[in-house]
């Protein structure tokens, strides 16, 4: 891959050029502590600029609205946004990423109309509905029920774990339309206005006092009939295209945040220790800061191979699962290491950094979030049976009889 992205470097410095124009110095300091309220202004602020600069929506195509870019000035672009510091454009990842992918494959004309150009304002913040209380991991196991009713939906359930849906005005909703099929089949795939009468939304409160994730409760809620995305009982097609339409650009730029992220880790090492003398003098935390080093540099060699094989028109295949379970693991590792060296004091209550990354120097906030990346995305559980079942082709776990 180094040739293709050699070929790139005037690319490459024009996006460093701007991002050090436009990249707001200070951005760090306003959004360390923010309120929720601030946050989201930001956030919308910084989605404007990054679009105004033609980077917004880099694998969008142009003729809706994005950048068009070759997945080779993506890398490049994910990159350098990482390297810079830059926030993390949280609040608008599923209008992003999720909304297009399905959109362009399944959705109707009308659809994309209505919603693509909303996204590219700004107007739009959308939320997704799939994981349930008792189908988290095993989605197809949902059980949110959408009886047809005329030229209408009328929706019953419950969903959880959905981000950011307190200020989402949209939501890409998985419903169970046909109980008498299998578990993947029976499934339809809904646009859901979050303003429709029955939907309630509640924050759930976690383990670092934040309240990122939401359940929704649907109540008799009806749904237009044109807002199902593809076919009636064909959802758990449609879905396959929602989640895998990240192509391995997140987890680089995660990979990539995290190995800048190290020198926070050597800052507060190398710092005065309350006992005296320096941690990094250390030989047990040496010997950790060396081990979360080169796991760093492996990290970043899975995620980089996985590309160049995209980059060739080559599949990923397992290796997504591989390096979710990796990067999940490391995460969780890197944290708690910078926990260890901040030792009572930094397990005080801090200010977090709003838009940060996942390694912001709040080590305690770092570390009891970092477990949510062992479940989000798919469990690690979930990322092992992926591995072992169409990787090194094991048998399957034996289902229960009826089974999809």
């Amino acid at each position: 891959m180094l040739q293709e992205l050699k070929d790139l470097d005037p690319f490459r410095a024009d996006v460093r050029a701007w991002l050090g124009a436009n990249l707001p110095g200070d951005w760090q300091e306003k959004m360390r502590g923010a309120s929720e309220e601030e946050h989201v202004a930001f956030q919308k602020f910084w989605f404007r600029r990054m679009m105004e600069g033609g980077y917004g929506a880099p694998h969008w195509p142009k003729a809706w609205g994005g950048g068009g870019f070759s997945f080779a000035q993506q890398i490049v672009l994910y990159e350098e946004i990482a390297r810079a510091g830059a926030p993390r454009l949280i609040l608008y990842f599923i209008a992003l990423h999720h909304v297009p992918a399905t959109l362009l494959e399944w959705g109707t004309e009308e659809q994309r109309r209505r919603h693509l150009p909303a996204v590219l304002a700004g107007d739009e913040i959308w939320c997704q509905g799939f994981s349930e209380p008792n189908a988290g991991s095993d989605l197809a196991s949902l059980r949110t029920r959408a009886e047809r009713r005329g030229d209408r939906y009328v929706v019953n359930g419950q969903k959880t774990w959905s981000s950011n849906a307190h200020h989402a005005r949209y939501c890409l909703l998985l419903t169970r339309t046909d109980p008498k099929s299998s578990k993947t089949r029976g499934i339809t795939y809904f646009i859901l206005d979050l303003k429709t009468r029955g939907v309630t939304l509640r924050p759930i409160k976690q383990i670092t006092g934040a309240s990122h994730f939401n359940e929704i409760f649907l109540d008799d809620v009806e749904i237009p009939a044109e807002n199902i995305v593809g076919q009636e009982n064909n959802g758990w097609a449609v879905a396959q295209s929602t989640l895998s339409s990240e192509r391995g650009l997140t987890i680089l730029e995660l990979a990539e945040r995290m190995r800048v992220g190290f020198q926070l880790l050597l800052r507060d090492a190398q710092s005065p220790a309350p006992a005296g003398g320096r941690l990094i003098d250390d030989d047990e935390i040496r010997r950790r800061l060396v081990d979360v080093h080169v796991r760093i540099q492996a990290l970043r060699f899975l995620v980089n191979e996985m590309l160049t094989q995209v980059l060739r028109g080559g599949k990923a295949g397992v290796e997504p699962s591989i390096i979710k379970i990796y990067y999940s693991e490391l995460l969780r590792d890197f944290t708690a290491l910078g926990v260890v060296i901040g030792g009572p004091g930094g397990q005080h209550l801090q200010d977090v950094l709003m838009g940060g990354g996942n390694e912001t120097g709040y080590w305690m906030q770092d570390y009891l979030y970092s477990w949510a990346w062992t479940i989000s995305g798919g469990s690690t559980e979930i990322q092992k049976n992926i591995v072992a079942e169409r990787g090194l082709k094991l048998p399957r776990e034996p289902q229960p009889a009826g089974a999809g």
